[in-house]
């Protein structure tokens, strides 16, 4: 086994599942108010509400097409009556459709942190390191399935980087199906252990929290200082 394949495709994964694990452990004991989105919508909402939902919309697709893709065996599409054709037809458009509207959202709202005063003051050096490193990951998903499928003649990564994946999680790493791959695919999951393994670092925590308590919780009563400071009348003579 070459010793760089056993690095990248055996020990990389493992390191950066093991910190993505122990990580938001260290992260909810030590830092638990701090994870939150640190929600910057009263500094400027208008590139907000264009970049936003273009962005988290399109990320929900490419999580389920990557789950879909990475941890459904290929025989099992085909035993319910999905040609691998139709498959790999649907994933390339629907894939490249949420890849360009994640992009896109992502390009919105770092341009707002960036120009934004109070947003980009609040921006965490880790947050800064988070967004280059998830542009890199869209990137060259994005690219890869470009390059592969529009531009080259097709690839079907179902074969080499879906058994991969799934044999790390079963304990039986298969470092020769991911040393196969092209490339970008290579740089792409590379990017994507680096992505795991800053995770419990930023912001992206959030997305591991479900907000059931939003459903019970009371009303947040906002009041001005204006309102505030302003005397009340007591019924009684006018004061």
């Amino acid at each position: 086994m070459n010793p760089l394949d056993l690095l990248l495709w055996v020990v990389a994964p493992y390191v950066a599942l093991t910190i993505f694990v122990l990580g938001h452990v260290w992260r909810y004991r030590y830092d638990k108010f701090g994870w939150t989105t640190r929600s910057s919508q009263l500094y400027e909402s208008r590139l907000l509400r264009i970049g936003s939902p273009l962005f988290h919309f399109g990320i929900l697709v490419v999580i389920l097409g990557h789950v879909g893709g990475l941890v459904i065996p290929k025989a099992w599409t085909e035993a319910v009556g999905v040609s691998e054709d139709a498959y790999h037809g649907m994933a390339v458009v629907l894939g490249t459709i949420a890849g360009v509207c994640t992009l896109t959202g992502l390009a919105i709202l770092i341009y707002r942190r960036r120009t934004v005063g109070p947003v980009f003051s609040a921006t965490t050096r880790n947050d800064k390191l988070m967004y280059a490193v998830l542009t890199l990951v869209i990137v060259l998903g994005l690219a890869a399935t470009v390059a592969a499928n529009v531009i080259g003649g097709g690839y079907d990564y179902r074969t080499t980087v879906s058994p991969w994946f799934r044999s790390i999680f079963l304990l039986r790493p298969e470092p020769s199906l991911m040393a196969g791959a092209p490339p970008l695919f290579q740089l792409h999951a590379l990017s994507a252990l680096v992505l795991f393994a800053i995770w419990p670092f930023t912001r992206l925590v959030h997305m591991l929290t479900a907000p059931i308590g939003y459903l019970t919780r009371p009303y947040i009563v906002y009041r001005s200082r204006d309102a505030a400071a302003r005397p009340t009348s007591s019924g009684r003579g006018g004061f």
